[in-house]
């Protein structure tokens, strides 16, 4: 990896307590250049001499049409004037290549658990673009529900760093709060957590403070119970903010996992947190695989922003 830029869109979003889709994609066309010149030139520095591309890779959904429409649009542009391939990447399967970039060589088939703003699921890769759904959420996905708690609480966006923080100094144990989908599936569920907090919140001690101090310990620790499949590794593919609250204990819940099947070929693979959040660098591993695997994907390829895992784009003719 030559160089990785990241162009935040936080403090955009922050004062509307979300994303706005307008806004998101006027941003995306204002910084799509610049970031690209920024990742070419340190690309430059590190080499000591000119980039040469051999293709270019970009998220074709799932996502807000307008940023990707950006994006898609930039990078055909790039890959006709360099006179390169063009690889559509599915989002997703650019977070399942994060692990990838940080580990030399993991031993398949293995797990993923893939958590983001609009997505939590548990993947079962047997190879690279061979994916199986061993479980996701039935309702909310985990980064939805962190958002939608820390504004109920007014604690402000986005609402994993807001959580952790508020949490810092509280007790996690200050309430009982419900452990739904605990059978031996892989299912979760996250919307009865919020719905408790919203429901407890108006019985807690009085002033939002105090409220805030027995809410949010005891809600920022929660996971779903279930039985894995067998596989020979376990990673993790994070996306969004990828706040503390969130990180640490999944990493933990990953380690002790491990630890608790007593298989010594069993591995857990937990790529370092600047990995985890949405970046170029997962999008450019898994666009390199596809491109060996695949061939360049149609120039006509769009984008989509329902596009599922399992669901195959269009290659070159």
């Amino acid at each position: 990896m030559l160089s990785s830029v990241v162009s935040s869109q936080v403090d955009l979003h922050a004062r509307f307590g979300g994303v706005v889709p307008e806004l998101a994609g006027r941003s995306h066309l204002e910084r799509i250049v610049p970031v690209v010149d920024e990742a070419m030139s340190q690309a430059r520095q590190h080499l000591g001499t000119e980039v040469v591309l051999d293709a270019v890779a970009a998220t074709v959904g799932p996502g807000l049409i307008g940023s990707l429409l950006v994006g898609v649009s930039a990078a055909k542009s790039l890959a006709m004037a360099f006179g390169v391939p063009f690889v559509a990447v599915n989002h997703l399967d650019g977070h399942l290549h994060a692990a990838f970039l940080e580990a030399d060589a993991i031993e398949l088939p293995v797990v993923v658990l893939l958590v983001s703003g609009g997505h939590t699921m548990l993947v079962g890769v047997r190879q690279l673009g061979s994916y199986e759904l061993l479980g996701e959420t039935a309702d909310d996905a985990a980064g939805e529900a962190f958002d939608k708690v820390a504004r109920y609480l007014g604690l402000g966006y986005p609402g994993g760093p807001a959580i952790e923080k508020a949490a810092q100094d509280g007790d996690p144990q200050a309430i009982a709060f419900p452990r739904p989908m605990t059978g031996l599936g892989c299912e979760l569920s996250f919307s009865g957590l919020k719905t408790a907090v919203t429901t407890l919140c108006p019985r807690a001690p009085a002033g939002v403070d105090a409220r805030r101090r027995r809410l949010v310990p005891s809600c920022s620790g929660r996971r779903a119970g279930g039985k894995g499949p067998d596989r020979r590794g376990r990673a993790l593919g994070r996306g969004g903010s990828a706040s503390e609250v969130e990180w640490r204990p999944i990493r933990r819940c990953a380690i002790r996992s491990v630890r608790r099947a007593s298989a010594p070929d069993l591995s857990v693979h937990l790529p370092r947190r600047a990995m985890c959040t949405d970046n170029a660098a997962m999008i450019a591993a898994a666009g390199w695989f596809l491109l060996g695997a695949r061939g360049p994907s149609a120039w006509s390829t769009g984008a989509y922003p329902s596009l599922r895992l399992d669901l195959p784009l269009a290659r070159s003719t």
